[in-house]
């Protein structure tokens, strides 16, 4: 049985500073020593895809930093998520992430920039692109999927399935985008040092982030002394923050490498993997430990609140069908 058509939505007039496709990522092929990828903000995608009756894990364009300008090819749906680049359409009206819009064929829309790192854009269906190992997400250090396993440029078309347009695009029923929240919750590492020792210079320093791409967040602040530790390398994972030997340390994002050697003093929990994907060079960023069962709590009251979410998004949309009907 062939599966729907596909056909050109987007045509990308300016490719910005990065702008790829990513959906969930890659989570099982670590043993082929690929990273599991996908959205580094997986808040971000999900609440994207919600906003326009997809499953929360399609693939979706995910924008780093801004830049990026499109024309609508047809008239569409998208839903706007993550952080706030200064998403504005031709006319100049100003876009709020955690909203889905409607736009008429040759509309255009740039991401001027802003206070945040990534934003995320998705349409009804997902865009198409490479499927490489069970997801479509763009690894550019291995040139595979997405479009051509690399950034978009000027001239690209992006493709999805005949989309519906939603008649009435409606937002997240939370006030914008994520907080501007520089606080990351940690959970201790294998490699930390007893009291007195890295974890407490990681918790008690002052640190800003210095480069940020896919692959991780370097920081500066005060070296950290890395002690004589010597390792064979093991398995590292999103939110790993490793201690090299400059003392100054890298924290993991989704496009981390699947092994490393560096010692691990925490690990960021996956309730602020979304903090995390939002940062930007210049921000400063601090760390607090928590307990395991702290990090679960969050965890859960993450999942409830995107529920929640989802369950008004789609309430709304169904009291919106039924007001259309009666009024024949």
């Amino acid at each position: 049985m062939r599966g729907p058509v596909a056909i050109e939505v987007l045509e990308v007039v300016d490719g910005g500073v990065e702008a790829t496709i990513q959906d969930a990522g890659r989570p099982n092929a670590a043993r082929l020593g690929v990273p599991p990828g996908g959205a580094c903000d997986p808040i971000g995608l999900e609440i994207a895809n919600l906003l326009v009756g997809n499953a929360p894990d399609l693939p979706a364009l995910e924008i780093f930093l801004g830049g990026t300008a499109l024309r609508a090819l047809i008239e569409l749906t998208l839903g706007v998520g993550g952080g706030d680049l200064g998403l504005v359409r031709g006319t100049g009206e100003r876009i709020e992430p955690g909203q889905a819009i409607s736009i008429a064929g040759g509309d255009t829309l740039r991401f001027t920039g802003g206070s945040d790192a990534r934003a995320y854009l998705a349409v009804p269906g997902g865009f198409v692109g490479e499927h490489v190992l069970g997801s479509v997400s763009t690894l550019v250090a291995a040139s595979f999927g997405g479009l051509g396993g690399r950034a978009l440029t000027a001239g690209d078309r992006l493709a999805a399935p005949v989309p519906a347009l939603l008649p009435e695009p409606l937002p997240w029923p939370t006030t914008g985008g994520p907080s501007r929240r520089h606080e990351v919750r940690i959970l201790r590492g294998p490699h930390a040092r007893p009291a007195g020792g890295t974890l407490e210079a990681l918790t008690g320093g002052a640190w800003r982030v210095a480069s940020a791409d896919r692959m991780a967040l370097r920081l500066d602040g005060p070296p950290i002394d890395t002690g004589t530790v010597e390792l064979p390398s093991h398995g590292v994972t999103f939110g790993t923050i490793q201690l090299p030997a400059d003392g100054r340390p890298i924290v993991l994002l989704a496009d981390h490498q699947t092994t490393g050697g560096y010692p691990v003093i925490a690990v960021a929990i996956s309730a602020d993997r979304s903090v995390l994907a939002q940062l930007r060079p210049g921000d400063d960023v601090t760390f607090r430990p928590v307990s395991l069962a702290d990090a679960v709590a969050a965890l859960r009251a993450l999942r409830e609140a995107l529920a929640a979410g989802e369950r008004a998004v789609r309430e709304a949309a169904a009291w919106d069908d039924l007001w259309r009907s009666a009024q024949g």
